[in-house]
């Protein structure tokens, strides 16, 4: 969800001016800029709000999109800093009751391909916007710059991102257009993968 925000953030011109007091907090207007009426279509697509009625798809990525822009580090954390807000979640932005059961189960059984669809549908619409952008280069073409972070995770939930024989990571290779810094590309690799073997993955 984060190259969503990113891209969002980024992209769609966003200024400290356009988030002046309008009644609504800044992270309502900030989720305002995003696509919703595709955010539902995709949903629509995948059926994700088929079997749910008090946390729907969109609560749910409010919620992620609140964790990921406040460094919320736990579904304990995420839960007792939105019930923080008490009545006032509502402008938020988010209709439905919000605990940590919900939203682990919302983790573990939402369809991941409503977040990259929508993910690809924000990074899209981004580019489009920054094409027109200076690049402070005397280039004709875009540019690109590919890097990679690894990502620690949990030996006993992922053990088959085993790295060592005690460790357990993935590497998250990003191609970056320079035009925005949107993500043009990522790829998902186990932690051994080198970054030049990427290089033949890539289609000029």
């Amino acid at each position: 969800m984060s190259s969503v925000l990113e891209a969002a953030i980024l992209a769609l011109d966003l200024s400290q001016e356009r988030f002046v007091n309008q009644g609504r907090t800044v992270f309502a207007q900030l989720m305002g800029c995003l696509p919703d009426r595709a955010f539902r279509r995709i949903v629509s697509r995948y059926g994700g709000d088929r079997r749910s009625r008090n946390f729907r798809c969109w609560d749910h990525f409010l919620c992620m999109a609140f964790a990921q822009l406040t460094y919320r580090e736990s579904l304990r954390d995420i839960e007792a800093c939105l019930r923080a807000f008490g009545d006032r979640l509502y402008h938020l932005g988010i209709k439905g009751r919000v605990s940590r059961s919900t939203l682990a189960d919302a983790n573990e059984k939402r369809d991941w391909r409503i977040y990259a669809a929508f993910a690809q549908k924000v990074i899209a619409e981004g580019r489009r916007h920054s094409a027109g952008d200076p690049l402070d280069l005397e280039l004709d073409q875009t540019a690109y710059a590919l890097d990679s972070t690894t990502i620690d995770l949990c030996l006993s939930l992922f053990p088959w991102a085993r790295l060592g024989r005690e460790r357990s990571s993935i590497k998250v290779h990003t191609l970056l257009d320079l035009h925005g810094n949107i993500p043009a590309n990522l790829w998902i690799t186990t932690a051994s993968f080198a970054d030049d073997r990427l290089l033949d993955v890539l289609l000029p």
